[in-house]
């Protein structure tokens, strides 16, 4: 049986007044963790400072959001995350 190759995903990281600078290491622990699990694609800030985005490879928007939920910056409240099925080539 041949699997349906993953879907990607794109992650909104924007941050909110409170931010926290602390969350920050973190964030790109986590996200290096999903580099290693071949589940990540690109990362990387906004030259405006106001948060970041990554492209992620999930099953489905279920499986994406629940890695996006657990990423450190939204775990601390620090960044609100939005999470968008993307069909870029």
């Amino acid at each position: 049986m041949t699997m349906a190759p993953m879907k990607r995903y794109l992650v909104l990281t924007l941050r909110k007044p409170g931010f926290d600078p602390a969350a920050i290491a973190p964030h790109y622990a986590y996200l290096d963790a999903l580099r290693a699990r071949g589940q990540l694609e690109l990362a990387g800030p906004f030259t405006d400072r106001s948060g970041g985005a990554y492209l992620l490879l999930a099953d489905n928007l279920e499986d994406a959001l629940a890695i996006a939920h657990t990423d450190p910056v939204h775990v601390s409240g620090s960044s609100e995350v939005v999470v968008r099925e993307w069909t870029a080539k």
